[in-house]
């Protein structure tokens, strides 16, 4: 449950470094899951079927890089607008869908690793898609703060007119970090069809691009972070699915809001110790349009 989470937030960490709010996830997420859908039922290509969804989330978020980098336009009206219109879309052409099953990915248990108690099961013996996860999250990570390009992504979220200054392109940068983080939502949309479940549903995410959407702020902007705090999220949601089918004599309507009264509990917390401390880790820039020539 936590990897599509884990994907969107990585996305999530890499346009917002570079400055760019990207409130759209879920409907991005939700785009992609239906491009993944499509192209496997057609040519039962999985690989295909991936590439789709990465090419139309980085073809949303280009537009989405185009409101905010090239037109200067609000960044949460635009993610706003943009998940809206990825949930209509996703809605109108998802309706043909109904009652088509897709394969889904098998599982590829790790010889040796696969035997740890508790955590081999959970971490060890998943599909292919899991350990890619698992590959990005150190790679975004190396690349962030280990690199000159990484440097240059970070400036740029944090002073852009410096960068500016110093011949650096913000606009390249913007646009770079916004499309492939759109990509790496893609794949967070991707993995409900590919295996999470085998058949088309309305509201195939259920909201889980907008806990992705905090879960960015709860990991400070950090690949590393993000991967416990997608984890914590996905063991609360299969909480919320295993207390359902065990029949606990919980109201299925507190059962339903848990994960996103978890996610507002955490963001509060997090928020408090923040200001105690007088310490924040948002980019400085994030969420300022930027063109050159700015002065203040």
């Amino acid at each position: 449950m936590g990897t599509p989470l884990l994907f969107a937030t990585l996305g999530g960490v890499l346009s917002e470094r570079a400055g760019v709010i990207h409130l759209g996830m879920e409907g991005i997420m939700l785009v992609s899951a239906l491009v993944t859908f499509v192209v496997d039922l057609q040519t039962g290509s999985k690989v295909l079927a991936l590439v789709g969804a990465m090419m139309a989330a980085g073809a949303l978020s280009g537009l989405h890089g185009f409101v905010c980098i090239s037109l200067r336009g609000n960044q949460i009206a635009s993610g706003l607008a943009l998940a809206l219109f990825g949930t209509g879309l996703s809605g109108l052409f998802g309706d043909a869908l109904i009652g088509s099953t897709v394969t889904s990915l098998d599982r590829i248990p790790i010889p040796g690793l696969e035997l740890i108690p508790i955590l081999g099961s959970a971490f060890f013996n998943q599909d292919w898609m899991v350990y890619l996860s698992y590959v990005l999250v150190a790679g975004l990570w190396f690349v962030l703060f280990h690199t000159n390009w990484g440097l240059q992504i970070r400036s740029v979220g944090e002073a852009p007119i410096v960068c500016d200054a110093l011949g650096l392109s913000v606009a390249k940068i913007r646009y770079l970090c916004v499309i492939f983080g759109g990509m790496l939502i893609g794949l967070g949309g991707a993995y409900f069809p590919m295996v999470l479940t085998s058949f088309w549903v309305d509201d195939l995410t259920a909201g889980r691009g907008w806990i992705a959407v905090a879960l960015v702020i709860f990991a400070f902007w950090h690949p590393g972070k993000a991967f416990w705090g997608a984890y914590l999220f996905g063991a609360a949601i299969a909480f919320q699915l295993q207390a359902q089918v065990m029949g606990l004599k919980i109201p299925s309507y507190i059962l339903e809001m848990f994960p996103y009264l978890l996610t507002i509990v955490v963001l509060t917390v997090v928020t408090v110790r923040n200001r105690r401390v007088g310490q924040t880790f948002m980019p400085a820039a994030l969420g300022l349009p930027f063109f050159r020539g700015d002065k203040h």
